[in-house]
């Protein structure tokens, strides 16, 4: 039961993008089609996933036990980073369809301040390695669907005559805001 409300939470109650605003330039950017934002979400719940596991090992048998968990942020980012740079290569050499696939995400990845901050929050909620799984892919769910939802809602609003001053970046705003406030409602769920 613990396990399906650490899901329930990081789905919709704590969404990453909704509620906590982490990841909002690549929810913004990458948003524009529904295919693009499944290429996205994909390869975010792979890399996070991945990402969490390694962040985690190496807090909690490296950085504590030596008591430098002042460079906590510092190994984190360089972990994500070259964790990202070895999936594309593996990719690239064992499935060149996934990474033509997943091309131009995997890079974007490296910068998505959500990967980062999974790895911190599951150190600071003192989660056990099981947990910290959970929550990572529950998050990257939360993550895939807020985005494609968005995409979804973004490719009607360019079927619909709106004032010039609405048009791109502003009722792309409003629209995000309005999506975030319907996630508030499950905060009564968990």
């Amino acid at each position: 039961m613990h396990y399906i409300i650490i899901f329930i939470a990081a789905v919709f109650v704590n969404n990453i993008v909704l509620s906590q605003f982490l990841g909002i330039c690549p929810f913004l950017g990458v948003s524009k089609k529904v295919d693009t934002a499944i290429g996205m979400s994909a390869a975010v719940a792979f890399v996070m996933t991945i990402a969490t596991i390694c962040t985690f090992l190496l807090q909690k048998y490296v950085l504590d036990p030596l008591g430098i968990g002042f460079l906590q942020t510092l190994t984190f980012i360089l972990v994500i980073a070259a964790l990202v740079q070895m999936v594309e290569i593996v990719l690239k050499k064992v499935s060149p369809a996934l990474y033509q696939a997943l091309g131009i995400f995997l890079p974007l990845i490296t910068t998505n301040c959500t990967i980062l901050g999974v790895a911190l929050i599951v150190i600071q909620k003192d989660f056990t390695l099981v947990e910290s799984i959970v929550y990572a892919i529950s998050t990257a769910i939360g993550y895939g669907v807020a985005l494609i939802l968005f995409a979804g809602i973004r490719q009607q609003l360019e079927l619909v005559n709106l004032p010039k001053a609405m048009n791109g970046t502003p009722i792309a705003l409003v629209t995000a805001g309005i999506l975030a406030m319907a996630f508030m409602g499950f905060a009564g769920v968990v």
